[in-house]
């Protein structure tokens, strides 16, 4: 499939007839009124919308400065809406108009919260203070007061939410402190902890989640604690729910948005992005959003003449959504959507700190220092991410019950290159002994991925009285092809060493084809029954079954001891079934308290281990690191205690939880030794406990504050061990009882202020800021023993040697960092322009380690974006 940008905005131009077209007409009366704050005094600038309930017309109005509105429309009943920013929400329903007449509608609005939202994470409405387990929704207004446009950024703002960036376009979540560890590009088996939906559709792909845009996001939903229930494998400890805004009936309008931004000692980035609803007669209406990001770079890459090749890590990314919903009546709709987006990025934000290849020690190759933000390459390291999603989403109301069917199908097409060279050079160079005009000689590798997800979920919901209940099933499809080439042009000329091998072509040193087949099914329940007025207990109930199937081709002198003869063949399939139970107790204090406990059990996917590069491994790595064919279920019991409140008179929140988890066959990613392989253990116990707390406040409209914060401790409850052939007993990869478990820092807080006035009639300025503190942290399991390598490890062949120093000290734990943002704006109703700073301390963060051979080829960290100035302007009719 070919993905074309300009074809996104197409649909615009249909937008221009759509919405020019005439309005019908009737003998018009007419709804006005007067808008206050909870002291009497007028409100200027209130969205006020008007909806037909008959025909679903919309209409819309503007408080004045005196607080008054008025709006012309046809005969009828309607429900009319006000919102502002700051305020609550009120709605009022059954407003009749007559011909010629004028019908009255007054509201009084309270300083609204941040929390004040209706969120669907039991797959139902719920006020969010009334949803009984953790939750947190930041919503479109938020995220963009706060400059919010990834998923890093969400986490920036949520507690007990982390996401780790491990180059472009690959992160990792992790939430309540459970984590694996890294998921690396060669494990495709490996799945995801945290779910990740779009809307009601799984989007979650392990390591390469797509990092979709905000634009035209209704809000995120952030469900913390196992979600198994609900939501399946992939949940274990928590869900992720990008919500869309979803198809108008009846409203015309369009919007979008443009920016440019400048990155200190980098380079320029901006963006378009463009929106509208359309209505389609009374009954259908189009939405359709598209968006182009580019994105400034601000790595530089040494290259082996010693010249500079500036902001190699720039790229774009750029997509959209059209959704077409058609509802012939009040029972029945169905909504078509199709997603697509692209990431293509030039390079990597990785500091390199020691290059076999290039490095200060060295005395008979050039010795090269690497700044501040610097890394060494031989050649390029671009990254294309294809993502397109098809859905269908149809939703049909019988009596007191409600069907939903969500069929959805994913295609991702992703392209990794790596310059390879100093891992390459390692064992060429440092293993082998061959000289430096064949270690030197370019590597890149490919890594291609293809995913083709097709999943349908069919449920039944509903409810009467005290009893509110939702059923159903589950089945997903998945096809997932990896595979990888190191071609290394001039090997087999320069050395006379055979390389061509039944699949792997001449001068491939390293070739594998891997294919995945993965069914699932579940089926699944959950009840919520009012006891009385203050106690309420839900449960529920998911039953899964999963088979893998996996084809392993590998071929290359580097992976196949018997290259040109066989090809190393290793099929496997593994399979599984169990339960995950929720049992949730509520009960509400009082009018402005809620306290609830919680049992549930999470789940993630078991896998097939890749073989080992036999001809790399010594012996004892082969015991240690050999026999692992497959890795079971990783399964999580979350005991959670918490409490939701109003405080302050209404004006405030404090909402806090306290949780233990209790995690059995913790899939832990481990590198295994000399053989330039990952493999996965699991760990038999593993723990987490820790306490989570948002609170936030507006005492009045023009300020409002909130922080949320978590403390987390997560360990390793089990040791493995390895005996070698003398009879001594070793710690195999730093698994052992007491250690951190990866990712997840003990501490981590966000913080944010906004402060805000009128400076005109309709016109409101801002002043904004967001502090955010994460603690240190560390990448993988075991990478606590790391920190000392040894650079005399490959003996009479190290490469650049005699050397000036033995050995190269590093710190392993990714140090504790603290970012600020600054934003200030002028809204009004249909613009808005911010200017903003991000990173205003220019602190330089350290977001993973990145190595290559272990250690002894390259030792790199991951980095954030420096400071940053910026300007948006947002616009709508």
């Amino acid at each position: 499939m070919v993905f074309r940008q300009h074809r996104l905005f197409i649909p615009l131009a249909l937008a221009a007839v759509l919405l020019g077209a005439p309005a019908f007409s009737q003998s018009p009366g007419r709804i006005s009124g007067v808008v206050r704050d909870t002291t009497g005094a007028p409100i200027p600038g209130a969205a006020v919308t008007i909806t037909n309930q008959a025909s679903h017309a919309l209409y819309t109005a503007t408080t004045s400065t005196d607080g008054t509105y008025s709006a012309s429309v046809p005969p009828g009943a309607y429900t009319v809406a006000v919102s502002l920013r700051g305020f609550s929400g009120q709605t009022k329903r059954d407003v009749e108009v007559r011909a010629g007449a004028s019908a009255a509608s007054d509201f009084s609005l309270a300083p609204r919260l941040q929390e004040e939202v209706t969120v669907t994470a039991m797959l139902r409405e719920q006020e969010l203070q009334d949803v009984p387990f953790s939750v947190a929704a930041p919503t479109e207004q938020l995220l963009r007061n706060r400059g919010v446009e990834d998923i890093e950024g969400v986490a920036a703002n949520v507690g007990g939410f982390t996401v780790q960036n491990l180059g472009p376009g690959q992160s990792q979540i992790a939430m309540r402190g459970v984590s694996a560890g890294q998921i690396v590009r060669d494990q495709p088996g490996v799945k995801e902890q945290v779910g990740v939906y779009l809307d009601d559709s799984v989007v979650s792909l392990s390591l390469f989640t797509p990092d979709l845009d905000l634009f035209d996001v209704s809000r995120v939903e952030v469900l913390r604690g196992p979600q198994g229930t609900l939501f399946g494998s992939g949940s274990l400890s928590g869900t992720v729910r990008y919500i869309t805004n979803q198809p108008e009936l009846g409203a015309k309008k369009w919007f979008g948005e443009v920016g440019a931004n400048t990155i200190r000692e980098g380079s320029q980035g901006g963006d378009v992005k463009l929106g509208f609803n359309a209505p389609l007669g009374s009954t259908a209406a189009l939405r359709v959003a598209g968006y182009y990001n580019r994105l400034g770079g601000y790595i530089d890459a040494v290259q082996p003449d010693l010249s500079v090749k500036k902001d190699v890590n720039t790229g774009y990314r750029t997509g959209g959504r059209a959704a077409f919903r058609i509802a012939p009546n009040d029972r029945l709709s169905i909504t078509p959507r199709f997603v697509a987006q692209k990431v293509k990025m030039d390079g990597w934000n990785r500091i390199d700190v020691f290059n076999i290849l290039a490095n200060p020690f060295t005395t008979t190759r050039p010795p090269v220092t690497l700044g501040d933000r610097k890394q060494f390459t031989q050649i390029g390291e671009p990254f294309t991410d294809k993502f397109y999603l098809g859905d269908l989403n149809v939703n049909y109301v019988f009596g007191q019950v409600a069907l939903s069917s969500i069929t959805s199908y994913t295609h991702r097409d992703i392209l990794v290159v790596r310059d390879a060279t100093a891992l390459t050079a390692s064992i060429t160079g440092g293993s082998i002994g061959l000289p430096e005009n064949v270690y030197t000689l370019n590597a890149p590798l490919y890594d291609a991925t293809t995913a083709k997800v097709w999943t349908e979920e069919l449920r039944l919901s509903g409810g009467t009285g005290r009893v509110r209940w939702v059923g159903g099933g589950f089945y997903s499809h998945l096809i997932r092809d990896y595979g990888q080439n190191l071609p290394v042009t001039g090997f087999q000329d320069l050395t006379g060493i055979p390389t061509q091998g039944l699949r792997a072509p001449k001068d491939s040193l390293f070739f594998s084809d891997l294919g995945y087949k993965l069914d699932q099914f579940a089926v699944f329940g959950e009840g919520t029954l009012s006891l009385t007025d203050e106690v309420g207990l839900t449960a529920g109930l998911r039953y899964y079954h999963f088979k893998e199937d996996k084809q392993q081709i590998f071929d290359g002198i580097f992976g196949n001891d018997n290259n040109g003869t066989s090809l190393v063949s290793q099929p496997g399939t593994t399979k599984a079934n169990g339960v995950a139970p929720r049992l949730i107790l509520s009960y509400k204090a009082s009018d402005k308290t809620s306290l609830n406990a919680q049992v549930s059990r999470g789940f993630r996917l078991g896998g097939i281990n890749d073989p080992l590069n036999v001809p790399l491994c010594t012996p004892q790595d082969l015991v240690t690191f050999g026999g692992r064919d497959t890795w079971k279920d990783e399964k999580a019991w979350d005991y959670e205690i918490g409490s939701k409140s109003r405080i302050l008179g209404n004006r405030g929140s404090l909402n806090v939880a306290a949780f233990y988890m209790d995690i059995r066959d913790l899939q832990a990613t481990v590198t295994a030794g000399s053989c330039s392989s990952r493999v996965v253990f699991n760990v038999p116990k593993a723990r987490s406990q820790g306490v989570e707390a948002d609170f936030s406040i507006a005492p009045n409209r023009n300020f409002d504050f909130a922080v949320s914060g978590t403390y987390n401790d997560s360990t390793l409850q089990s040791t493995l061990t390895s005996t070698d052939p003398s009879g001594a007993v070793t710690i195999v990869s730093g698994i052992e009882k007491g250690k951190r478990l990866p990712t997840v820092p003990k501490f981590q807080m966000s913080a944010a202020a906004t402060y805000q006035w009128t400076v005109k009639s309709g016109a409101l300025a801002y002043l904004t800021g967001v502090y955010q503190h994460i603690g240190a942290r560390f990448t993988q399991v075991g990478d606590e023993d790391l920190g000392t390598l040894d650079l005399l490890s490959f003996g009479k062949n190290t490469i650049g040697a005699p050397l000036t120093a033995s050995t190269f000290t590093y710190d392993p734990e990714l140090p504790a960092y603290d970012l600020l943002n600054l934003r200030a704006g002028v809204r009004r109703e249909r613009w808005e322009v911010a200017l903003y700073a991000n990173n205003v301390t220019d602190e330089r963060a350290l977001l993973s380690l990145d190595r290559e051979r272990g250690t002894r080829a390259r030792i790199g960290y991951l980095t954030n974006q420096p400071r940053t100035f910026g300007i948006t302007l947002r616009f709508n009719n």
